[in-house]
């Protein structure tokens, strides 16, 4: 798949090729995909975060949000010392963070890309970037600590120690950069989603403009709004659905609702 580019799909097929044709590893031969992935229903969607979203001077509302949501959740979370680990409580409970949702699946990230039946009028996306490549704009001490772990993302354990806060980010270099964050294994949504954050290293930093910048990181799957049915359907018949997704009562009634469903 050509990097920077939007691939329309036509089909089925066509989709699962588009999806799964990169993640061959002629290294360890075996299909090992180097992306993560991230559905829309609208493909003009661009990857602003949630907290661009709170008003003009969110920049200097995020520090604020974190400390209030520490101070109150406190007796209702226990995610211990570590930052990183309040911060995807966090993101998981919806409080307006730099934080995006990916997820290791295609399949997964065709489901949010599907699951509102009453925006079917709409072409979605599935954004999908090499999250291993990323690693080469990260600063020095990052990708140190990533070498160390043998790892192409980070967990909250191999964070904490080399930056202990937001604001440590900002002070690696001035060039903006994105990494990719694991989160602890909150409930089974976050294992079955097969999910991982990414943020940038200024809260005002837009991903998807730092990607057009980058073209070589990643490409786009247009999916036509004709093709969500059928996308729909097998994802459903593949089990790919709330109630895997999302387990208990309220995942369950979003997938009977749908499911049942006339077109």
């Amino acid at each position: 798949m050509e990097p920077g580019k939007d691939v329309v799909v036509k089909s089925w097929v066509e989709l699962q090729a588009a999806l799964f044709d990169h993640s061959w590893d002629d290294k360890i031969e075996r299909f090992r995909s180097a992306y993560v992935y991230r559905g829309n229903w609208n493909k003009a969607f661009n990857l602003g975060t949630s907290i661009m979203r709170i008003g003009s001077k969110y920049e200097q509302l995020e520090p604020h949000l974190l400390r209030n949501f520490r101070k109150y959740a406190h007796s209702s979370a226990s995610p211990g010392d570590s930052f990183w680990n309040w911060l995807a409580v966090a993101q998981h409970h919806g409080l307006p963070t730099r934080l995006l949702d990916w997820t290791y699946s295609p399949l997964v990230a065709l489901h949010f890309a599907t699951e509102d039946l009453s925006k079917y009028e709409e072409d979605g996306a599935v954004w999908c970037i090499n999250y291993v490549k990323t690693r080469d704009y990260l600063p020095v001490p990052l990708k140190k600590a990533l070498d160390e772990e043998g790892s192409n993302v980070f967990t909250p354990e191999v964070l904490e120690p080399v930056a202990p806060s937001l604001k440590a980010l900002k002070t690696f270099q001035e060039q903006d950069y994105v990494m990719f964050l694991e989160p602890p294994s909150l409930d089974a949504r976050i294992i079955h989603q097969y999910a991982l954050f990414s943020l940038m290293s200024d809260v005002r930093a837009e991903l998807s403009q730092w990607l057009q910048q980058h073209p070589e990181l990643y490409f786009r799957v247009i999916i036509p709004a004709g093709l969500k049915w059928e996308i729909r359907d097998k994802l459903d018949q593949a089990n790919i659905t709330e109630r895997v997704l999302f387990p208990g009562l309220q995942g369950l009634s979003h997938w009977l609702k749908r499911h049942y469903t006339h077109k």
